[in-house]
């Protein structure tokens, strides 16, 4: 199920959450690797107010929590977006049909959305060579069947070597500000960078190993009886793994929100190409300045950043996007007008919602009838 559901967001917003309940869900995103009785003594409220909170707003579909496979100690060696302008004339529908088909079927692939006239997606791989083929049968098949403007789909590589990310779909700040909350006596930062992917190594998986880690990524809020019911192995051997798992760094949680229900409606998709001259120091950080409380995601190396950030309405997205325009001209960054595309929350399409389970599948591998389990 997509993180934004096409439902109204007005029978449900941000207002109908108590106070307990917004710090609870905050706390949620920002530590989503803490049991309920550690959340409860970092946000100072009871164990039982926050496992109930938990349970109600997992219930009425707030949120979803996520297992990321660290994806980078197994061989993978890059984040690729690619954006695309698309021919008005043709329906969204069939675009999303044909490209389910033939394009989202690779495994890379785990996130892409579309709109009428534009899309995005990211894409992590162990090669260029795959990502570029990827690219090529998407450039063919939609210059092909007239779905393009004038341009081909752009292309954005970020080798984890010599790439950063700052934040990997980290909702905290955004909902934190959305919930006007003041966290300073909590100790909880304001700025928040994401995962290390800079990490390389390679991972030698048992066969059990390989089965437990898939189903994991893959139904991440499944129980460890059940995964071992499904396996036919012990929950013990389950629980072991799991916490060998996190232990290693091999998976990293998140908590992903439904901004529908929290009155949410714009989108923002950023792509800044930074002045050769001047650009910002990767070893300062100094794209970090980019981050606003709205960014969710923000990747960049030497030359060039995507970044995607959500709004509450066209106020918000107009306030940020200038702040941000600010920042790289006080700093001389801008070599040209950043690519800045805005999506409607509630007419957006998902065609794949962080779906790690195909790639998951294909790097660390699993047995063909775990494969079945899997649906892939």
């Amino acid at each position: 199920m997509s993180f934004v559901l096409n439902e109204s967001h007005m029978s449900v917003n941000k207002f109908s959450l108590t106070d307990k309940e917004k710090l609870t869900f905050y706390g949620l995103a920002r530590y989503p690797y803490l049991n309920d009785k550690m959340l409860s003594e970092k946000l100072g409220l009871k164990h039982s107010t926050v496992t109930s909170i938990r349970r109600r707003l997992r219930k009425s579909n707030h949120f979803r929590k996520l297992l990321i496979p660290s994806l980078e100690k197994m061989g993978c060696r890059m984040l690729v977006v690619i954006y695309t302008n698309f021919s008005p004339l043709v329906p969204l529908r069939e675009r999303v049909e044909i490209t389910e088909k033939t394009i989202e079927v690779f495994e890379e692939i785990f996130f892409s959305v579309g709109e009428e006239d534009k899309g995005f997606s990211l894409s992590i791989s162990t090669d260029y060579a795959t990502i570029g083929h990827i690219n090529d049968v998407r450039t063919q098949i939609f210059g092909g069947r007239g779905f393009l403007e004038d341009e081909y789909p752009h292309m954005v590589v970020f080798p984890f070597e010599i790439s950063r990310i700052y934040r990997f779909f980290d909702f905290s700040p955004l909902l934190r500000k959305s919930f006007q909350l003041e966290l300073e006596e909590y100790g909880i930062e304001g700025r928040n960078f994401g995962f290390d992917f800079s990490q390389r190594g390679y991972v030698a998986f048992s066969d059990t190993e390989k089965n437990v880690f898939c189903m994991m990524v893959s139904y991440p809020e499944m129980s460890d009886s059940r995964i071992a019911m499904e396996l036919g192995v012990s929950r013990h051997t389950v629980s072991r793994l799991r916490k060998k798992f996190r232990e290693e760094n091999l998976v990293k949680t998140i908590v992903v929100p439904n901004l529908n229900k929290l009155g949410f409606e714009i989108l923002g998709f950023y792509h800044f190409k930074f002045d050769p001259r001047s650009p910002p120091s990767m070893e300062n950080d100094e794209t970090a300045m980019l981050l606003t409380d709205s960014t969710v995601f923000l990747a960049c190396r030497m030359f060039e950043a995507v970044m995607i950030s959500v709004y509450s309405d066209y106020d918000s997205y107009k306030s940020d996007r200038t702040r941000i325009l600010q920042v790289l001209k006080e700093n001389r960054w801008m070599v040209k007008e950043p690519v800045i595309l805005t999506y409607g929350l509630n007419t957006m399409v998902f065609i794949k919602d962080f779906k790690f389970a195909p790639i998951t599948r294909k790097i660390v591998g699993c047995d063909f009838w775990v494969k079945k389990l899997l649906n892939i």
